[in-house]
């Protein structure tokens, strides 16, 4: 059975989300309080696999402004008592074909059942059954006496007709066993026998993990028998009592050992099992192994702690050499070890489980989300239906969009007056949801467009957008002149200003098998980021150019590589109505070694130009204007060039 879709009404802040539409995994995405952990549980409450945790409470569960407004329309019969949880799920082939065995091949109008909880936490169910096809395949093919058959042919084709004309037949077994399914049919209904005896048992238990059920690290044994006993259980018993049974131990065994040798390696065995499990997806540290231990209470033991016996989870440390209790390692492993726990000892039931996990990713660096999601879809995708809610963009699998649900709480989104009418909705359509809803679908989208378009395995990081024309356009006119040019393989990468490029290359280089080099301005007062680059390990020292070096100054821009005379014709050209006159570069009195600043301080005088300079205007002209300009270049200048080209292809 696998649910396609489900509806929630009148839950907490939610008044009808409208129906969330399904697959194997989903993803729940919105701002803080918009409701998403709200459907989870309404969802969780419908068949919870932790049975006392199924109860709606009206007081607690019925939004807060109109639970008195819906007592009052309950108690004077103006209205029936709320559903909070409908859910749609689709059968599947042998569920349908255990049925059509005894009721033949049309007797489901739809392979379809609805099952819904109310706030007297009464269940109910549809089921689109066709009784007349039903019921008379059942007699048809049933195995009767010929004066048997001849009673049913006068008999009306329901149930209580059928039922009473076999209670006068001879009662042969075949009799009895078609009796026994009418006096049932007659009972509860066709749609209703079926739901007992044959899809009851079938539909899904819902597992909800959040923050709160994870392991503590160690338990008072005694303590924890006792709350089980009384059905008080905490939220982060379940983890563990996964664990023991995953061990396959009882917590009569832990009490009392017959074997201590053995209690040792049944724990031993579940610790490395679930060391595996972990490891296999948690790439954040591989030197960790899981250890339990089973020890007598001490005085000195933590509080609630200090008397019978204690069950203790630790951390060994392989690289360190040291153990570390599991409640003192970090909260994201803590929540992935506690989750796989409990799941472990789930899966091993082997009955059908729905998970629901709520913000797993709120623990997690980053790169443990990318973990995470690669959990999801090699392990759970087909064993189990994932609904799961983030605001995370890192927990948004980028080749899966078509998975997001947008869960938006417009009574907060269009202010007071919103409050009555909406609460929170459930969208596929992006364009319909708010800024702030879809940011996290933002966030995934533009990471994943700066690894499709602006990462390549070969970057040459530069400082902004003249930089790369200047580089385009010399490369393009050295190999038409039959020269070196920049080889192709490079993506020219504007980062916008020097002070970026650091920490640019420091994220470029995060990628596996990439190349990266930087072609960048020289200032004295930039040396230290360049050196940077290198001496804290974010580039080989080879692979850090500087114009200056190819200039051979102790500064230098790109436009220092063309010469002053130059590039001050190329400004001439460009700013030609804003320049009181021509800039000739010998007249500039700026002892700045660069040329774009010595320009920069001649035009700081209002009286020579109208409107403001800006280096990118000359770069664009010179890209437009090749062919014109080459002849003009100087030697030098294209010396430089080929020289910075060559030193960068040489890295290839």
């Amino acid at each position: 059975m696998k649910l396609k879709s489900f509806r929630v009404q009148e839950f907490q802040s939610i008044r009808d989300s409208g129906p969330v539409t399904l697959d194997d995994i989903i993803c729940l995405i919105g701002k803080n309080e918009s409701g998403k952990t709200a459907l989870l549980r309404a969802l969780y409450r419908l068949n919870p696999i932790v049975a006392e945790d199924g109860k709606f409470n009206v007081t607690l569960d019925y939004p807060r402004m109109e639970v008195e407004d819906y007592r009052h329309a309950l108690e004077s019969g103006k209205r029936t008592v709320a559903v909070p949880i409908q859910a749609c799920f689709a059968l599947e082939d042998d569920e349908v074909r255990e049925i059509e065995q005894c009721f033949g091949p049309h007797c489901l109008k739809s392979s379809e059942l609805t099952l819904s909880k109310n706030y007297d936490n009464a269940e109910s169910h549809v089921l689109s059954v066709d009784e007349n096809e039903a019921l008379l395949h059942l007699i048809q093919n049933a195995v009767f006496s010929e004066a048997t058959r001849d009673a049913l042919e006068t008999a009306d084709p329901d149930a209580a007709s059928l039922l009473a004309v076999l209670r006068a037949q001879e009662q042969s077994e075949e009799v009895r066993r078609v009796t026994r399914i009418l006096e049932a049919i007659a009972n509860r209904n066709i749609d209703g026998y079926i739901w007992d005896s044959f899809l009851a048992t079938h539909v899904p238990k819902f597992m909800y993990f959040d923050e709160y059920y994870q392991l503590t690290g160690h338990e008072n044994i005694e303590a924890l028998v006792q709350r089980e006993s009384a059905k008080q259980l905490r939220e982060s018993d379940y983890p563990l009592l996964g664990l023991i049974r995953l061990a396959r131990l009882t917590l009569p065994e832990l009490l009392n050992p017959s074997n201590t040798i053995e209690l040792k390696n049944k724990l031993e065995g579940a610790g490395n099992h679930l060391t595996k499990q972990v490891l296999k997806y948690w790439s954040q540290d591989k030197h960790l192994r899981m250890s339990f231990d089973v020890r007598p209470a001490r005085s000195g033991d933590p509080s609630g702690m200090q008397q019978g016996a204690n069950l203790w989870g630790g951390v060994f440390d392989t690289r360190h050499n040291v153990t570390t209790e599991l409640g003192a390692r970090s909260r994201g492993f803590v929540w992935f070890f506690s989750f796989l726990a409990w799941y472990s000892d789930v899966k091993r039931n082997a009955g059908p489980v729905i998970l629901l996990l709520d913000e797993p990713s709120s623990t997690l660096h980053a790169k443990a989300q990318y973990d995470l999601l690669r959990y999801f879809e090699a392990e759970l995708k087909g064993q189990h239906q994932l609904i799961y809610s983030t605001h995370s963009p890192f927990m948004v699998d980028p080749q899966h969009f078509d998975r997001v649900r947008i869960v938006q709480d417009n009574s907060i989104e269009v202010g007071a007056e919103g409050i009555e009418q909406t609460g929170t909705k459930v969208l596929t359509d992006v364009s319909a949801a708010t800024r702030d809803s879809i940011f996290p679908l933002q966030g995934a989208l533009g990471y994943e467009l700066h690894q499709a378009l602006f990462v390549d395995p070969v970057t040459l990081v530069v400082k902004g957008a003249a930089d790369l024309l200047f580089l385009q356009g010399m490369s393009a006119i050295l190999e038409g002149e039959g020269r070196t040019g920049l080889d192709p393989c490079w993506t020219i990468t504007p980062v916008g200003g020097a002070a970026r490029i650091p920490a640019f290359v420091a994220l470029l280089g995060a990628q596996k098998g990439m190349t990266i080099a930087t072609l960048i301005d020289n200032r004295i007062a930039d040396q230290q980021k360049i050196e940077s680059l290198y001496k804290d390990k974010l580039l080989r020292k080879a692979n850090v150019f500087t114009f200056a070096s190819f200039v051979k100054t102790p500064e230098a821009d790109i436009e220092d590589m063309f010469g002053a005379d130059f590039y001050c014709d190329l400004v001439n050209i460009e700013f030609a109505s804003q320049l009181t006159s021509p800039i000739v570069a010998m007249k500039l009195t700026s002892q700045n070694p660069r040329i774009v600043q010595r320009i920069e301080d001649y035009l700081a005088a209002p009286s020579r130009m109208s409107g403001k300079f800006n280096p990118y205007r000359p770069a664009r002209y010179f890209t437009e204007h090749l062919g014109d300009l080459s002849a003009k270049l100087h030697e030098e200048a294209k010396d430089r060039f080929e020289a910075a080209f060559k030193a960068l292809n040489a890295l290839l």
